[in-house]
């Protein structure tokens, strides 16, 4: 089995035995929109890490690499996306899911990376009084051609255009992989009512102004 085989079992087989909701434990119809109750320890919202090729192959740049980074996602359609703080953490840092609107996958592109796949995955519900409540709730309202827009710790502004939109069983590794071609940013969140599978977002950068 050669190296790229094994990270793809390996990370699946970690998805199939923690994998929950991208809800808190407890919560109720997305539909009702209850107060999620208290989280369970160990929970798993995304992948546990993005898949690297190699570790020490990096990509060409479409702007300057800042020291710090953070990102800021703010999505207009989205009632309660705008300019929120998106650190970068494993599916498991459920610290970071409690208390940020979402989370930058570890491994996967940051979006001053050229052809990559910057994948962001947030909860549905999230938790009453913290930026995660209701983030990812309204994802759904997207539609090809809406725009998104990541900034940089330099305040480069990154223009994101959907362009497709994917549901997958969460075994499925293949939405966290770069489109040939394309520099792209991945939403991803569960699916209603039951939060089986996993809806996700895909959109092609299109401009970058940098400061």
């Amino acid at each position: 089995m050669n190296w790229k085989n094994l990270v793809l079992l390996l990370a699946s087989l970690a998805m199939v035995a923690s994998l929950t909701a991208c809800g808190s434990s407890g919560q109720g119809s997305a539909d009702k929109q209850e107060p999620p109750k208290k989280e369970a320890p160990k929970k798993q919202i995304a992948p546990d890490n993005g898949l690297k090729e190699k570790k020490n192959k990096e990509k060409k740049l479409v702007a300057k690499r800042p020291e710090d980074r953070t990102l800021k996602l703010t999505v207009p359609k989205m009632k309660r996306i705008d300019k929120d703080t998106i650190p970068t953490g494993t599916g498991t840092r459920m610290k970071l899911f409690h208390d940020y609107a979402g989370v930058h996958l570890a491994g996967t592109d940051f979006p001053w990376r050229k052809q990559g796949n910057v994948y962001i995955a947030g909860h549905r519900l999230g938790f009453e009084n913290t930026d995660s409540w209701l983030a990812f709730h309204d994802l759904e309202v997207l539609e090809k051609g809406d725009k998104v827009y990541v900034t940089d710790a330099n305040g480069t502004k990154y223009t994101y255009v959907v362009f497709v939109k994917k549901i997958v069983k969460p075994t499925d590794l293949s939405v966290l992989r770069p489109v040939k071609g394309k520099s792209i940013l991945s939403l991803q969140t569960c699916t209603l009512p039951d939060y089986k599978d996993r809806v996700v977002y895909q959109a092609e950068l299109k401009d970058v102004q940098e400061t």
